[in-house]
């Protein structure tokens, strides 16, 4: 031993100065932490991603890829195959905005998708009838879908109808029943069968069994209609923006339009020709606010998007970070910033068309440092609307302020509507989307022959004189419908939508600051416990509110609960994945150019990508 030792004294003398020492055995790099696992893996790919309410509806978006479709025709192909198959959460009658970032202009662009009210609709006609709840003959707004998907089609997509209603027309003549969508059928069939049309969901007396083909045939119809309009448009001149048109008009200004409003009419309704045949939306550009260097674009005043961006810049000016996720510090100050971004949703936003918005003040960082001071240590049960109109000099302020109130009484939980779409492909473009009402629940309202559902989003106006969400013939309601889209440093980054009513900026906010603060994978975002307020009065019905009542999941910590009672929280905790939520979200990874995707398992979603 003590030789051994002499010899290796030896050897480390005879290295001279400027030498390098023998080589050693490298010490082994630290093990990275173990992945934390999630219910559903994150979805990677280099083609495409396609996600959704219902796995019909991606297989829809997921062909179009195949067939060499962009992103746009992938999307819109999966929004008319919703509109058939997810009819339990859409239809073909109802509304869908969207937001699309175009690779080729590298811009966000926003297709409002929200149709109007009827003209003849006035406050004095629902006060006297009572305010719409759920659907009928006086819920409906103007059927907004296929003018949204023309439109988005024509300008950023690459087919045509024929190519992208393909699937729509396969799955209306017939597709297998599945038990979401059964039980909703079941449950609601008294109220659609009360309608002159509502058998049409029930052929020969019955409701399809789960695994029996179920079919609308007269929904089919109406597909091959517009298709074949546009086939014609095609024969007379190859001019394919020319033929989309072509198509729509047979749905807007044809026999179909004019059979929508005999049926809307003849149990009560207002429709009239002319509603239909004059209506067009239109191309937007989005709203914006920077967040920790992230560009989040939502939909303008019209929509309840600017809500999430008001949220994010109050959040701004708290180190949420040191806080620590899903802590009592971090929860309550989420809370009070959407406290006070969604009573001043209330108060200020609405179709600027028709209400003075001071939406350049409700988006300053000023209006939100001045907001932020109202955060304290005690949860607020307050409704605190601000006066951002001293923010924005170009708005004159109203000679009567609206105050948000209840306008009767019921439950404030948010009901089960809405699906999402969100797709992206190799070039990066992004597609996302919140198609919604004509829906079976409440009860559909099929606008005879058609097969066509019509939406309840009437129900959203306000009949208070005062309100910029005043209730006016030809205006759009304040939607909640709401998609998302993110950039980073110019480039695509996310698009992201949910169902959920008012909690739809909520739930893609608990996500948002889970990828941006906490570095978060995309799935785990969506997976982690999530909170919702409940405090702001509702966008439905008769607006009702619930001061203070915060929706959190038991998966946050007892102690946690416990400590956001003592400052003053109403807490309603939910289940492990309680939230009534189904967040899907796509993407690109900018440092390796990968797509990416993942999707909620609180409600029934699915997708797929390669």
């Amino acid at each position: 031993m003590k030789s051994r030792l002499t010899l290796l004294c030896l050897l480390a003398a005879t290295i001279l100065p400027g030498q390098t020492p023998p080589p050693t055995s490298p010490t082994p790099p630290p093990r990275p932490p173990p992945r934390q696992q999630t219910m559903r893996p994150e979805i990677l790919g280099q083609r495409g991603i396609v996600a959704a309410g219902r796995h019909y509806s991606v297989s829809a978006g997921t062909r179009i890829l195949e067939q060499g479709g962009n992103a746009i025709d992938a999307g819109v192909a999966t929004v008319f195959a919703a509109a058939v198959v997810e009819i339990s959460h859409f239809g073909f009658g109802g509304e869908s905005p969207v937001m699309v970032y175009d690779a080729k202009t590298k811009q966000v662009y926003v297709i409002n998708g929200q149709g109007p009210a009827p003209k003849a609709a006035t406050p004095a006609l629902f006060a006297a009838k009572g305010k719409v709840d759920g659907n009928g003959p006086l819920g409906a707004t103007i059927p907004a879908v296929l003018d949204a998907m023309a439109l988005v089609l024509e300008r950023f997509g690459t087919m045509r109808l024929e190519q992208v209603m393909a699937p729509a027309i396969a799955f209306a003549d017939g597709f297998p029943m599945y038990a979401l969508l059964r039980e909703n059928m079941a449950s609601n069939r008294q109220q659609t069968e009360a309608y002159k049309w509502g058998h049409l969901y029930y052929a020969g007396g019955r409701l399809a069994e789960v695994g029996e083909i179920f079919r609308q045939p007269n929904l089919a119809a109406t597909l091959r209609t517009i298709v074949a309009a546009e086939r014609d448009a095609l024969k007379k001149n190859p001019d394919r923006s020319a033929a989309i048109r072509a198509g729509r008009d047979a749905f807007y200004q044809g026999d179909i339009a004019r059979r929508i409003v005999e049926a809307n009419r003849a149990e009560g309704g207002v429709f009239t020709y002319e509603d239909l045949a004059h209506y067009h939306g239109a191309i937007e550009a989005p709203v914006t606010t920077l967040f920790h260097g992230f560009e989040i674009n939502k939909a303008g005043a019209w929509n309840q998007g600017p809500v999430m961006l008001m949220a994010l810049n109050i959040l701004e000016g708290y180190d949420l970070k040191a806080m620590g996720l899903h802590s009592t510090d971090y929860i309550h100050t989420v809370h009070e910033a959407l406290k006070l971004a969604y009573d001043d949703r209330n108060a200020f936003l609405g179709d600027p068309a028709f209400a003075q918005v001071p939406l350049k003040g409700l988006l300053s960082k000023a209006y939100a440092a001045e907001r932020r001071k109202l955060i304290a240590p005690q949860a607020s049960l307050e409704h605190r609307p601000g006066d951002p109109f001293a923010f924005d000099p170009d708005v004159k302020p109203p000679a009567v302020r609206y105050l948000p109130h209840t306008q009767g009484t019921k439950n404030p939980e948010s009901g089960g509507d809405t699906t999402c779409v969100n797709t992206v492909d190799a070039e990066g473009n992004l597609f996302s989307a919140t198609p919604s009402s004509g829906w079976v629940l409440g009860g559909a309202f099929l606008a005879g022959d058609t097969g066509v559902p019509l939406s309840n989003r009437m129900q959203a106006f306000d009949l208070d004189p005062a309100s910029p969400n005043l209730l006016v013939g030809g205006k759009r309601p304040r939607t909640t419908l709401s998609p998302t889209i993110v950039r980073k440093d110019g480039k695509p980054f996310l698009a992201m939508s949910t169902p959920g009513g008012d909690s739809q900026d909520q739930q893609v906010l608990n996500v948002l600051l889970n990828v941006i603060i906490f570095k978060q994978e995309l799935q785990i975002a969506i997976e982690s416990p999530r909170l919702n307020s409940n405090h702001a009065h509702s966008s439905f019905d008769n607006h009702p509110d619930a001061p203070g009542q915060l929706e959190i999941e038991s998966r946050i910590p007892t102690t946690v609960l416990d400590e956001l009672r003592a400052r003053g929280h109403v807490l309603r905790v939910l289940p492990p994945y309680g939230m009534n939520s189904g967040v899907v979200a796509v993407g690109v990874d900018q440092a390796t150019g990968t797509l990416r995707g993942g999707s909620d398992l609180r409600r029934e979603r699915y997708i797929f990508g390669w």
